[in-house]
């Protein structure tokens, strides 16, 4: 696989402490800074057959994270999501209606990597 472009995106989830949420966030985040136009206009590639996406997500408990629901956030290509150890976990508000556990807000980082053969 040749890298086409790398995309960074960040995430929160400031209520409820979801590494998910904050993942998928991160991962909207990156893609919407992003058009591949040329991938399909200039070099003509099927962009589900021949589009490779890595995704890395760095959140405090990366064991929670559900790898198809982040894959989901992305409307083409062949996906691979891999989840590491980082992101960051901060003091916010503990409010119960918003399905509070604590105080912290889960912060994500999303890295995309786009590449084709």
């Amino acid at each position: 696989m040749k890298r086409f472009i790398i995309e960074f995106g960040l995430g929160m989830d400031f209520h409820g402490q979801d590494v998910n949420k904050a993942a998928q966030k991160a991962v909207k985040d990156a893609v919407s800074r992003s058009c591949l136009c040329g991938l399909h206009e200039i070099l003509e590639l099927d962009l589900n057959r021949d589009v490779f996406i890595n995704v890395t997500v760095a959140v405090s408990r990366p064991d929670e994270v559900d790898a198809s629901a982040v894959a989901a956030c992305l409307p083409i290509g062949r996906v691979t999501v891999k989840a590491v150890s980082g992101g960051m976990n901060v003091p916010g508000l503990y409010l119960t209606q918003f399905g509070d556990r604590d105080d912290s807000i889960e912060a994500a980082m999303a890295v995309i990597e786009v590449g084709i053969k």
